[in-house]
């Protein structure tokens, strides 16, 4: 099992930044991938961006590139998530996962098999 916290949302004004984090604890995350999925209200859930614990591979969604950085503190057990020039679109309950990490690197990680997942929190961007 792995357990997944996560902590930094709030409320922002356009064009404002946050940093999501995500604790993790349990067995050791040498073979899996962390991710961010957001869920708009009204809207399904949708991939944000991932990490390969080991190697540091990132992958983005289109509509997140150039405005969201994923990196990942090893010492610490935690995933980060830096989302610059927020949008009223960007607003949505954020979840910290992970999956195990496909051999491939060309995979598509953002359909994964992630198996744990966080609580979620709260990103508000006013326009």
């Amino acid at each position: 099992q792995v357990q997944l916290g996560e902590s930094g949302g709030g409320l922002v004004q356009a064009g404002g930044s946050l940093r999501l984090s995500c604790a993790a604890s349990g067995r050791t995350l040498n073979s899996y991938v962390l991710a961010w999925f957001r869920q708009a209200p009204g809207k399904e859930r949708e991939f944000v961006a991932a990490i390969r614990w080991i190697g540091g591979n990132t992958y983005y969604a289109d509509s997140v590139k150039g405005r969201f950085t994923i990196s990942r503190d090893h010492d610490k057990n935690t995933m980060y998530l830096q989302a610059s020039s927020l949008e009223p679109g960007d607003t949505a309950v954020y979840y910290c996962t992970a999956g195990l990490a496909p051999y491939s690197l060309g995979f598509d990680h953002s359909r994964l098999d992630y198996k744990f997942w966080g609580q979620g929190t709260q990103v508000t961007v006013s326009s």
